[in-house]
């Protein structure tokens, strides 16, 4: 084991210091037999003693407790959750996942609380569901930690799953004293496994708290404070400074439901307490368990906003021109709208936008179409145009939809 001079010179100061102890309390006690003997006992264990703390520490700083736990061999065991004592729910009753449109049972994993993935992930209860996936939070047995599960649908989704993971892989290389790392959600593992319909990816998080949509409804006006609001889009240019200077990704997905915020540890202990005293709803359908989601209590401090779900970013850097719909419907940016190759500017659009909503309560812009009434682009380059006026000629020159919705001469095309 090499270890630098001064490193040497406080290990030799340590043993020093430790025999000199050792000698003055053998010195003067009653018992005189054998004194070289003892001597010499004592500067072996002196020397012992220092030498391994310096091979367990090499560097000399103190661990944490989660260090020391991990060096020790000691790990959490896992907990046994009640089969019992919970509310069923009637099988006709839908429930979580089972609310979403085309919903199909065999898409989902059947996770069972308490069950444990790769010896390590503990699941212990969840926390939502999507289209794509359910998230649960769960024990990492390892590391002494709580961690949110993303766990997806089953294999048909894989390439779409992938985009989810070379996006978080190209975050993870990234250097760890960019300020926007701590503004992005970090990846702690990933893994597949097996389900009675096909494999399933696993995703493993930090744990975090509720959304920014969420926060912003808690409050009675349903509008964010402009405190909140300027620390949200500090962190949010920061997460995309790292995105598009870094990563050389396009989020293209930026809502306040895609941004999550930081709670302390004792948030995730309650949860885990609260299932153990009062299990969750749930109901059995075709031999599989669906559970209810359960809410997180309100931490003492909420923490930081965090940018996540990276499962519509796009590379920037493949070469390619970017034609492809993206972004919600109304913070679709201009170009994207006219069909012209886009670059990571779109993100600012979606942030300014959807900071508009956060801030006042309501959509900037809607795109909504009395006659259809639903989402059309016709309506949303009206609104564009009222607030802003029309394009300039440099921008429609590069639309491919231009004919679409101008004229030759640029003026825009109102149907009637």
């Amino acid at each position: 084991m090499l270890l630098p001079r001064r490193r040497w010179k406080s290990l030799f100061r340590r043993w020093c210091k430790s025999l000199l102890r050792r000698w003055w309390k053998s010195h003067f006690s009653r018992s005189w037999k054998k004194p070289f003997s003892r001597w010499w006992k004592t500067i072996f264990s002196c020397w012992r003693k220092t030498l391994f703390s310096c091979a367990r520490n090499p560097s000399g700083t103190r661990k944490s407790s989660r260090e020391r736990k991990r060096f020790s061999g000691r790990a959490w065991k896992p907990l046994s959750f009640p089969n019992e004592g919970f509310t069923l729910i009637p099988a006709d009753h839908k429930i979580d996942e089972e609310t979403l449109p085309d919903y199909d049972a065999s898409h989902f994993y059947p996770v069972k609380i308490g069950e444990i993935f790769r010896d390590r992930y503990q699941v212990v209860g969840k926390l939502g569901y999507g289209i794509t996936s359910t998230v649960w939070l769960a024990r990492d047995l390892v590391e002494c930690r709580h961690v949110t599960v993303k766990l997806f649908g089953e294999s048909k989704a894989i390439p779409i799953q992938d985009v989810e993971l070379n996006a978080y892989k190209r975050i993870e290389n990234t250097s760890i004293d960019h300020p926007g790392r701590h503004a992005v959600r970090s990846l702690l593992d990933s893994f597949d496994i097996d389900g009675p319909n096909g494999r399933h990816r696993c995703l493993v998080h930090p744990p975090l708290w509720e959304s920014l949509f969420d926060l912003r409804y808690r409050n009675p006006v349903e509008k964010l404070p402009q405190p909140v609001i300027a620390h949200v889009l500090k962190r949010l240019f920061l997460a995309l400074d790292l995105l598009h200077q870094e990563c050389n990704l396009a989020h293209t997905d930026i809502k306040e439901n895609n941004i999550l915020l930081e709670a302390d540890e004792a948030v995730f202990r309650e949860f885990e307490q609260a299932e153990l005293d009062e299990p969750c709803p749930r109901k059995e359908v075709d031999g599989r368990a669906i559970y209810e989601s359960r809410e997180l209590n309100i931490p003492r401090v909420i923490g930081a906003p965090v940018l996540c779900d990276f499962g519509s970013a796009i590379p920037l850097d493949d070469g390619t021109d970017r034609w492809k719909k993206i972004q919600p419907d109304v913070y679709r940016a201009p170009e994207v709208i006219l069909d012209i190759p886009w670059t990571s500017s779109v993100d600012i659009w979606n942030v300014g936008c959807m900071i508009w909503d956060a801030f006042e309560g309501e959509h900037l812009f809607t795109g909504h179409d009395s006659e259809f009434n639903t989402y059309q682009s016709r309506a949303h380059l009206a609104e564009l145009i009222a607030l802003l006026g029309p394009p300039p000629p440099t921008l429609l020159a590069r639309a491919s939809l231009r004919t679409e919705f101008f004229s030759d001469a640029g003026i825009f095309i109102v149907m009637c």
